[in-house]
């Protein structure tokens, strides 16, 4: 009968010991393993980390498209403003004048090309007694500004009538440190270049081409090439007037 009641009594215990280490397994499980664990700790770390936005920038900070995008719409807005600013000046000059040297006026209603007319030069030249015995009323100029005018000069050339010497090249590119980044400044002005060609032409004894054999070809992309090939020229050699000769 002893037996028999140790045997219960040894069965209750060893019931009891496992109730007991089963009620308190979570409860250490949290003591080890929670919130409060280097474990845990670096778990969560390593989240917040992967989550963690990128730090900003600089202040300000702008990436390299959208900057060299905002120079490029700042120079287009700068290069409007200063031509609206030069064709009112010029018409107003022009309008009040009976007989003006020149006259400008835009090539399909393009803000940035403009035809110029010089409608004088020196009377007493060998290139104004040409205009008279001819019956030409003027020189046409065509002038293209670019992207980044006022900081680099305008591309200019003559359209006609066919000049030879007088510092015109072939195409109608016109040799004039002027119209070249180097000799250019952003003060200068419509007005001021054309009348510097007016005297420019005149100086290097500039004659209308009247015979038809080997006539100069005049045209846009001729006079392009002429002028890149002008100031590679210079950029090599330095800025020199050439001789009377060459034209």
């Amino acid at each position: 009968m002893s037996r028999n009641k140790e045997k219960v009594s040894g069965i209750f215990r060893r019931l009891f010991r496992s109730a007991t280490r089963e009620g308190e397994g979570p409860s250490k499980a949290g003591a080890n393993g929670g919130a409060g664990s280097p474990a845990r700790h670096r778990l969560l770390r390593g989240c917040r980390d992967a989550v963690a936005p990128a730090a900003p920038g600089p202040a300000g900070a702008a990436s390299p498209a959208f900057k060299g995008k905002r120079d490029e719409a700042q120079n287009k807005t700068v290069r409007a403003r200063r031509l609206m600013k030069e064709l009112r000046d010029l018409q107003r000059l022009q309008n009040s004048k009976p007989d003006p040297v020149f006259t400008v006026e835009l090539v399909d209603d393009n803000l940035f090309e403009w035809h110029v007319k010089l409608l004088k030069v020196d009377s007493d030249s060998d290139l104004g007694g040409d205009m008279r015995d001819l019956g030409i009323s003027h020189i046409l100029l065509h002038l293209v500004f670019p992207e980044n005018f006022p900081f680099a000069p305008p591309f200019m050339r003559v359209i006609s009538p066919r000049i030879e010497k007088g510092f015109v090249m072939e195409g109608g590119a016109i040799c004039m440190e002027l119209l070249t980044p180097r000799g250019w400044a952003s003060a200068y002005t419509v007005e001021a270049v054309i009348m510097q060609f007016a005297a420019s032409v005149v100086k290097g004894q500039g004659r209308i081409q009247r015979k038809n054999k080997g006539q100069k070809v005049f045209n846009r992309r001729t006079a392009e090439e002429s002028f890149r090939s002008l100031v590679k020229t210079h950029d090599k050699f330095g800025w020199v007037t050439p001789s009377l000769a060459d034209g």
